[in-house]
């Protein structure tokens, strides 16, 4: 059964994008943000999504239909029984244990007939191109049987999309990789792969194998890449990834910038699990850039231990900070910790928020001054936007890479010293980050050394280029353009 949402049946004009995310927060909100902005260029989209996904949506669904522009969410029924799920288990922030990650997978496969049915009936204005997380690897029939194309969006950005089969791939060495093209010696070549190759092999997932090499062949077959970058930022590791896959890849980001000027910001992802005007009146009363903000999204999950030891650094620290932290009833011990004189030792310069926080909100007000983060693409492009220095604490898979393009070639983060993998759904139970490091890497971000400034300078020039970037008659904003138009002449030239 599907259900639409947001300004009724969609007309007849234009390209007509169908946008599938994979049911997961770090995945699903660029596609929110990528929904509205090919919606704000004029095109037509459908957003495809699962009950319990479309109640998370609701801000995002309100604020569209506000805007009034083209968005119509989609719903379609997830078949969590069928498939061994727990009821209402709609998202893989909702997983229990790995061994249902294939389960889950299988589930999101199923949505395969319901959607075509739905995509079958739009008579008045038939879909132009499917754009899907290249998890959705079954999307790639649903585009052939329907002769449009597949785009496939991987939520990472350049950088990592090229250098990423090298690390992960034991079979495939560096120099079989560098054979391919000069671009790409000169793309890998700095910063160098050397120790990567050991920390980003870190998602095993048994029965996952065969997910794996569907989700490879459709990403050979599909007709395009989308990424959430600006090709001021990592122009040579974009130029070598289209040369690699011999596949147009069209940047269109930074996304997160279509709330620039708007009052959305607050409204992406799931609800704030806090008062965002409580949050903003602290952050008015302190100093501007004298604030550090440490986030590590939301499927990153520290152990008890290291949260304690990352706390401490911070308050050795003295700087101001927000801490957004998962304890609540997974870490009763971190709760008791909170509460046994932590929040009162620092409750004059450190907010605690538990659970889901306005990220953009935070990152872009005047008063923070540095990020620490697990490096996750989302997490990166936004702190590259809001012009802050990170200290980098990557915890899985490509976060290593992306902590390579930040401290090693971008110049604007130091690292915060980890050395190994924290197994998602697995954690190990030691402290891999001691509180002198944390201690350390914060009194030097935001300090007044030479080194902090020119860390400083670098963001700022950076968070310049993607907003021209992202402009009117900027890269991607013209990319934007180029995509709509491209998608709907395949649409004209098929009618």
């Amino acid at each position: 059964m599907t259900f639409d949402h947001g300004n009724g049946p969609i007309g007849s004009a234009g390209a007509h994008f169908v946008l599938v995310p994979m049911m997961a927060q770090g995945h699903t909100i660029p596609m929110t943000d990528m929904a509205r902005l090919l919606a704000e260029h004029g095109a037509q989209v459908s957003f495809i999504t699962t009950p319990v996904n479309a109640s998370r949506l609701a801000g995002f669904a309100a604020d569209v239909e506000t805007a009034g522009l083209p968005v119509q969410l989609v719903e379609l029924d997830f078949l969590t029984a069928e498939f061994g799920l727990p009821d209402g288990c709609e998202n893989i922030d909702m997983i229990e244990s790995k061994g249902l990650v294939v389960s889950f997978m299988e589930a999101c496969a199923a949505l395969g007939e319901p959607l075509m049915a739905h995509l079958r009936q739009q008579q008045r204005s038939p879909p132009s191109c499917i754009i899907s997380d290249m998890m959705h690897w079954w999307t790639g029939d649903i585009a052939r049987e329907l002769g449009i194309p597949r785009l496939t969006f991987t939520g990472c950005c350049g950088f990592s999309s090229l250098v990423r089969p090298v690390a992960d791939d034991r079979r495939l060495s560096e120099k079989s990789v560098l054979s391919r093209g000069s671009l790409l010696v000169a793309a890998v070549a700095s910063p160098p792969l050397s120790g990567t190759s050991s920390l980003t092999t870190s998602l095993f997932i048994p029965g996952f194998e065969k997910i794996r090499e569907k989700m490879c062949e459709e990403e050979l077959r599909c007709d395009g890449v989308i990424i959430n970058s600006f090709e001021e930022l990592e122009t040579l590791y974009i130029e070598s990834l289209e040369q690699v896959t011999r596949k147009k890849v069209w940047t269109v980001g930074p996304m997160c910038l279509c709330h620039r000027d708007s009052n959305t910001m607050a409204t992406r992802g799931n609800k704030a699990s806090m008062d965002e005007a409580q949050c903003l009146q602290w952050l008015d009363s302190m100093k501007p850039g004298s604030v550090i903000f440490v986030s590590f999204g939301s499927l990153a999950s520290t152990t008890p231990q290291q949260l304690v030891e990352l706390g401490l650094g911070l308050e050795a620290s003295n700087k101001p900070f927000i801490w957004v932290i998962k304890a609540g009833g997974k870490f009763p011990e971190v709760e008791e910790w909170l509460a046994d004189g932590f929040e009162e030792r620092v409750k004059d310069r450190g907010m605690i928020i538990r659970g889901w926080a306005p990220q953009v909100m935070i990152l872009w007000h005047q008063a923070i001054g540095g990020f620490v983060t697990h490096c996750g693409w989302n997490s990166t492009i936004e702190g590259i936007c809001a012009g802050v220095p990170m200290i980098t604490w990557p915890h899985f898979a490509e976060q290593f890479l992306n902590e390579k393009l930040v401290v090693d070639v971008l110049k604007t983060g130091l690292e915060v010293g980890v050395k190994g993998v924290t197994q998602w759904g697995n954690e190990q139970q030691e402290v891999m980050v001691t509180r002198d490091a944390v201690e350390k890497a914060v009194y030097t971000l935001m300090g007044e050394g030479e080194a902090a400034q020119e860390l400083r300078m670098r963001a700022k020039d950076y968070a310049i280029k993607a907003r021209r970037a992202f402009g009117e008659e900027g890269s991607s904003y013209n990319n934007v353009r180029l995509l709509i138009q491209e998608m709907g002449n395949k649409t004209n030239a098929c009618g």
